[in-house]
């Protein structure tokens, strides 16, 4: 490897590191999507913390946190929440 790729190298690295520290790198884009309000979404389902944990497949200590913006859903848990969040009697679904 010559100096100059090896140059491009660690600007490259230390422009991650720039990135991942929350700082703006010119090039790159981020897209952060609200988080859903849980609370809101279990209490227009109508239904208590630890059925709705149970029906979602957490545990009731991680629901609490995310009601308490503590932590943050992700991945399935987050798509199953914005499916309840439009059509709050899709939890029903869930029962069987």
């Amino acid at each position: 490897m010559d100096k100059q790729h090896f140059d491009r190298l660690v600007k490259g690295v230390r422009e991650m590191k720039r990135h991942m520290a929350g700082k703006t790198v010119r090039g790159a884009r981020t897209t952060e999507l609200p988080a859903p309000d849980v609370r809101t979404i279990r209490e227009a389902a109508r239904i208590s913390q630890s059925q709705f944990a149970k029906l979602i497949g957490v545990n009731l200590r991680t629901l609490q946190n995310w009601e308490q913006h503590r932590t943050q859903p992700t991945g399935p848990a987050r798509a199953l929440l914005k499916i309840v969040a439009s059509n709050p009697k899709a939890i029903e679904a869930l029962h069987g």
